[in-house]
């Protein structure tokens, strides 16, 4: 069984290797372990996937951070008899025909979820900066679908549409945020799907004599540790989370031991 992530380079991702190592090793029937890091790089994540499938790896378990780039590769791979299960980004397609299974998340209620504490917290509207992961990755389109359905015209995106993109890189991420907090006089909330990669950057705010602003995003130690450290002297500094979702790697291996 092959684990194979478009881009490998976060905290999030580390975890969650090791979380479908953990998976693995609970089945005496697999007998090798394979990983690969597509390093950001979409004809890289392409190349890996195929070079799995020719080296006789029997299932593979892939997070298509590139979502439909991959597609044709993942298709390749299935109608040549091989077990494989996209997990988290949607790469289109459909079970059966492009991929053995595909394991989703529940990320248009993420987004109504962080809407619903957005408007409990600034009921009259304010600016809110989303950031989230590679350019039209469905993970962030689902989540702004969801703040959209609960938030009105008073509540301004101040990102480009439809959001900040990082790539779930927590460098880029700080460049990012360096420009945005430089454009923008005012931002009320962050809204982010990766919440510990903000950590290097949310000092930025200090520095311009401005309070951290609130936070909604998805969980981590590193980010709560920092939010305790900083929010006595940061009065606007609220932080909400949804669970970051590290099991979705579990449930993923387990489908294609399954279906092995």
């Amino acid at each position: 069984l092959a684990l194979l992530d478009g881009y490998g380079g976060n905290s999030w991702r580390q975890v969650t290797t090791a979380s479908g190592k953990q998976t693995v090793e609970l089945c005496p029937s697999i007998t090798k372990y394979e990983y690969a890091d597509g390093q950001g790089d979409t004809q890289k994540s392409i190349s890996d996937i195929k070079s799995m499938a020719a080296k006789g790896v029997d299932a593979l378990v892939v997070f298509g951070d590139a979502g439909p780039a991959v597609l044709p590769a993942i298709t390749s791979v299935f109608k040549a008899g091989k077990v494989i299960v996209p997990y988290r980004v949607d790469v289109g397609g459909k079970e059966g025909k492009n991929y053995s299974k595909f394991i989703g998340s529940s990320f248009v209620d993420d987004g109504e979820t962080w809407g619903k504490w957005i408007k409990s917290i600034l009921p009259k509207g304010g600016n809110l900066l989303f950031l989230s992961g590679p350019a039209g990755n469905s993970q962030g389109l689902d989540e702004l679908k969801g703040m959209k359905k609960v938030l009105g015209p008073e509540y301004k995106f101040v990102n480009p549409e439809p959001f900040a993109v990082t790539n779930w890189d927590p460098a880029l991420t700080q460049k990012v945020l360096t420009a945005e907090i430089a454009k923008d006089a005012k931002i009320d909330v962050i809204v982010s799907d990766f919440g510990p990669s903000l950590v290097g950057a949310l000092p930025l705010f200090n520095k311009q004599n401005k309070s951290i602003p609130a936070l909604a995003t998805s969980d981590g130690n590193s980010l709560g540790c920092f939010w305790q450290d900083n929010q006595a002297k940061n009065p606007d500094f609220k932080l909400f989370t949804v669970a970051t979702g590290n099991d979705n790697v579990r449930l993923a291996v387990q489908w294609a031991v399954a279906l092995a």
